[in-house]
C-alpha cells in the first residue's frame, strides 16, 4: 500500500466519527434543582441546548442592601450553573438589571472577580421596576 493511500484511509477513519457526531442534533434540556415540579411552571430556571446553558433572571427577595442582594443573586446563579454541569468561569454573557444606577458602583464591587480572571461580556441597565422588590436581577448564558 502506498504512503498516500495509507494517509487517505487514516483520514477517512478519523472523519467517520466526526461525521457521526455532526449528525447528532442538540436537544433542549431543562435542569431542575431537586425534583421536577408536579405542575408545569411558568418558566424554566435553567435550560441547555447542546453545550449552551441559559439561566433565567435571578432576583433577591430577602432584603438587604445592593451588596447583600448582588452576593445572594451571584450565589444562586453559581448553584444553578453547578447543578447543570457548568461554572462561573464558563459564563459567556451576563445581563444585570438594577433598580437604579446609583447601585452600579457597589454592585461592581461585589461582582468583581466572581467569574474568574476572564469575566463574561456584560450589559448593565437600570429598569423601572424589578419583580418582588429586588434591587437587582441577573441572567446569564454559559457553556457546559
Amino acid at each position: 500500500m502506498t504512503k498516500s493511500r495509507r494517509a487517505f484511509l487514516a483520514g477517512a477513519a478519523l472523519a467517520a466519527p466526526a461525521a457521526a457526531q455532526a449528525e447528532q442534533k442538540p436537544e433542549k434540556r431543562v435542569h431542575y434543582r431537586g425534583a421536577k415540579p408536579q405542575k408545569t411552571p411558568l418558566f424554566s430556571s435553567a435550560v441547555s441546548y447542546g453545550n449552551l446553558l441559559f439561566i433565567a433572571g435571578k432576583g433577591w427577595h430577602k432584603g438587604g442592601d445592593i451588596k447583600v442582594q448582588t452576593a445572594g443573586v451571584l450565589d444562586e446563579i453559581e448553584a444553578e450553573l453547578k447543578n447543570a454541569g457548568s461554572s462561573m468561569e464558563k459564563v459567556l454573557k451576563c445581563n444585570v438589571y438594577l433598580k437604579t444606577l446609583e447601585h452600579y458602583k457597589p454592585m461592581n464591587e461585589v461582582f468583581l472577580g466572581r467569574f474568574g480572571p476572564e469575566p463574561p461580556v456584560r450589559t448593565t441597565v437600570a429598569v423601572a421596576d424589578i419583580p418582588g422588590d429586588s434591587l437587582i436581577e441577573i441572567d446569564v448564558i454559559a457553556y457546559i
